[in-house]
């Protein structure tokens, strides 16, 4: 039920981040928002639930949440946005289903899951797997017929040629970026599995996570986006976006 629940959260969340990017939000302060409200939300949370951990921060912990801000936050929200921007919220769900594949083989590499091909769980997991990267493949490479248009035949056909080209090349460009993005994520969940065995203690190892990815995307947004604008926050979806991705 957690987990249904949170796709459902997830499919809200394209859907908002894809309205306030076509607003005119930089794609970096997005980022930067979205993991400085999530640190201040789960550090509460950690200091209420989490108060009397005894776990200790070592070296090697501090070394894996700043990897894991890294590739959450700079790699993984940072070019799920960019992506997110030349496609749709649908496309991008939809290639979402590659998280599991990929994170399945990067576990299988690091030897955290074992691969045998003689077992049906096993099978089911490698064909599962070529089924996701087929469907990821056939969605980008794959353009179809509209299926409803709000132009007339005559514009479609004037506007056709000049931009389904233009049209390709976003999508393929597009795809790449929130592939990448998911290879980020798998390996970000893979890391967090080996942090949270050093470290158990949930709530606040998110809230170091946020603050590390909060630190990275600040400084990223700094060197990328120089507009001090950028940062305006107004009461629409502009707000709405980063308050949104604190609760996903």
């Amino acid at each position: 039920m957690y987990c249904i629940f949170s796709n459902f959260c997830f499919a809200g969340y394209n859907i908002v981040s894809k309205i306030s990017l076509d607003k005119g939000m930089s794609r970096y302060v997005l980022v930067a928002y979205g993991h400085a409200f999530g640190t201040l939300a789960t550090a509460l949370l950690a200091y209420l639930f989490e108060r009397n951990n005894k776990s200790k921060l070592s070296v090697a912990i501090l070394r894996n949440v700043f990897f894991l801000g890294l590739l959450g936050a700079v790699l993984g929200r940072t070019l799920f946005y960019a992506g997110l921007e030349y496609t749709s919220p649908a496309f991008a769900s939809a290639l979402g289903n590659l998280i599991p594949s990929i994170t399945f083989i990067l576990a299988v590499l690091c030897r955290m899951e074992k691969l045998d091909i003689y077992k049906r769980s096993s099978q089911v997991k490698m064909l599962g797997t070529i089924i996701a990267f087929g469907g990821a493949t056939l969605m980008t490479l794959y353009k179809g017929h509209p299926v409803i248009s709000f132009h007339s035949q005559h514009s479609h056909q004037h506007t056709t040629g000049s931009k389904s080209v233009l049209l390709d090349k976003d999508l393929i460009k597009g795809s790449l970026m929130l592939m990448v993005s998911y290879i980020s994520l798998s390996a970000f969940y893979i890391l967090q599995t080996i942090t949270i065995k050093m470290y158990p203690a949930p709530l606040t190892l998110t809230s170091l996570t946020c603050l590390s990815g909060t630190i990275l995307s600040t400084i990223m947004t700094a060197i990328l986006d120089h507009k001090a604008s950028s940062w305006k926050l107004s009461w629409n979806i502009t707000l709405l976006a980063p308050i949104y991705s604190v609760c996903f």
